[in-house]
């Protein structure tokens, strides 16, 4: 199967939102093509304070850990040190700037148990790894922190 991915020479995901109201006032809700997520809600409160649901930047989050998971683990196979595990998590920061908002720093951190991998190796393959993921790639306005470690 993993010869398999190689061969891909395409693939088109699609999500969905729907807002109803104005920005302080107003709820949405985003939907997946895959059913993961159907009809989440989303607004101000979740979005800009501590309210319940969900927001762009968190969604953002979860996308940008799940690829660097996926493409850490990939790369420390390919140069022979198969992980037995990679915990990543993305901290992403929406900060109030001159004219709105802005997404100016993602803090992308991890840890992984990868038997008989030296440090140097581990921190030069991590990060290559956040550099040639796909929503690294796609975020690249955005000023991304790396902290990897073994565990």
């Amino acid at each position: 199967m993993l010869e398999d991915w190689r061969k891909i020479a395409m693939a088109v995901r699609s999500s969905s939102a729907i807002w109803k109201g104005n920005l302080a006032e107003g709820t949405g809700t985003v939907s997946t093509e895959s059913g993961t997520l159907t009809r989440a809600g989303y607004s101000f409160p979740s979005r800009f304070e501590t309210g319940p649901g969900t927001n762009p930047e968190e969604l953002i989050g979860a996308a940008h850990s799940g690829c660097y998971a996926m493409a850490l683990s990939h790369e420390l196979a390919e140069a022979g040190h198969a992980p037995e595990s990679v915990h990543a998590t993305a901290q992403v920061h929406l900060d109030k700037v001159d004219g709105g908002f802005e997404i100016g720093r993602i803090e992308l951190s991890c840890e992984a148990i990868v038997p008989g991998i030296e440090e140097d190796a581990f921190q030069e393959i991590a990060m290559a790894a956040a550099r040639g993921c796909p929503v690294s790639k796609a975020l690249s306005a955005t000023t991304i922190e790396v902290n990897a470690r073994l565990a």
